[in-house]
């Protein structure tokens, strides 16, 4: 019970399924060899000679996996990375950022494989298997890299430490490697390219985002902010020659009416001045309550600062010039603290104190 209350109600679901689909995809995998079980096989993975007859496996294949180490691996992912996405995104935009990277994804894989057969004439490329979470978990990192894009992951204590937007292309780089192996086969490289690809594009120009709660907009589609650009992915002396590509592709595209270029309020917008982009609306309320606590906790120590002074000055000195200016500080203070905390509103751009006080 304490584990279902602390997952949200997509991986909740997302989880079982992953289990149940891949312990029988073992199972299967350890049977002999029968008329029924080829039958069986084709049911539950996305194989593309098969895809018509079993067009649902083109979804549910991408929670099948084949070895106990993938499933490890796999369920982490879903348990912890999926956890933090839906809590940070809702279970809606969750749900739809899954869909969107399990479906095109294996399509595009599906459409690669059926190219190969049509140009070689080799059934192996029709009978390659297409599964597994590859593409989920490659988006997860890519989603990661919009959200904390200025965190550094470290290891080994500290003599490894790496910057989030760059773990995509490493896990790209990691696949490609195995690729090379027995392991893994050319349908896993397709299917962790574009699942690569696919997150970033539905990030970057579709994604819904919410705005502050202070403006009048109500939604921002895409992330136009310089932190999520396509090249911030690659290390810096490649980026000029990344960024040069990937804007000619990008006017290819906007010629061909795929993605709308970004004006220049939704890129001010996405780098933070007008929208919470990564976050809920509550993001919003949360950062104005933040940067309030903050405000009453520096004006506490004020007050109290103040009123110590005071009945110190007092005690030395019977009378002063600066006791009276020290007492209007104090009450000043005090009625400012007083105001702060009976103020109910909550505006994300907070007061000028506390826009001050915040870091």
């Amino acid at each position: 019970m304490p584990l279902r209350a602390n997952l949200p109600s997509v991986v909740r679901i997302l989880l079982p399924i992953l289990i149940s689909q891949s312990v029988l995809g073992l199972a299967i995998k350890y049977r002999h060899s029968t008329l029924s079980s080829e039958v069986l096989v084709a049911w539950l993975f996305f194989l593309p000679s098969h895809s018509l007859r079993y067009p649902w496996t083109i979804l549910t294949a991408t929670l099948v996996e084949n070895n106990l180490v993938s499933l490890a691996l796999a369920t982490l992912t879903i348990f912890y990375g999926g956890r933090y996405l839906e809590r940070a995104w809702t279970s809606v935009e969750f749900a739809k950022f899954l869909l969107v990277i399990s479906l095109i994804p294996n399509i595009i894989c599906c459409g690669a494989l059926l190219s190969l057969f049509a140009l070689t004439g080799n059934p192996q490329w029709t009978n390659t298997i297409i599964h597994g979470t590859l593409s989920i978990q490659v988006s997860f990192l890519v989603a990661f890299s919009q959200l904390i894009p200025t965190h550094t992951v470290t290891i080994f204590k500290g003599i490894i430490s790496v910057r989030v937007t760059r773990l995509p292309i490493l896990h790209v780089l990691g696949v490609t490697f195995l690729v090379m192996t027995p392991l893994l086969s050319l349908a896993s490289f397709l299917l962790n390219v574009t699942g690569f690809l696919t997150s970033w594009t539905y990030l970057r120009f579709y994604k819904e985002a919410f705005p502050d709660l202070q403006t009048s907009q109500s939604s921002l589609r895409g992330d136009a902010s310089d932190t999520f650009a396509f090249a911030e992915f690659f290390p810096d002396p490649v980026k000029p020659l990344i960024a040069t590509i990937s804007n000619k592709l990008f006017d290819f595209l906007v010629i061909l009416r795929i993605c709308t270029p970004f004006s220049a309020a939704e890129v001010s917008a996405s780098n933070g001045e007008l929208f919470m982009q990564r976050g809920t609306p509550g993001s919003a309320r949360a950062e104005a309550e933040r940067r309030r606590a903050l405000a009453l906790k520096a004006l506490d120590q004020r007050l109290h600062a103040a009123t110590a002074n005071h009945a110190k000055t007092s005690n030395s000195f019977s009378s002063t010039p600066d006791g009276p200016s020290m007492q209007v500080h104090s009450q000043s203070a005090g009625l400012e603290l007083e105001r702060l905390r009976g103020d109910t509103s909550c505006s994300p751009k907070g007061t000028p104190d506390e826009e001050r006080m915040a870091p």
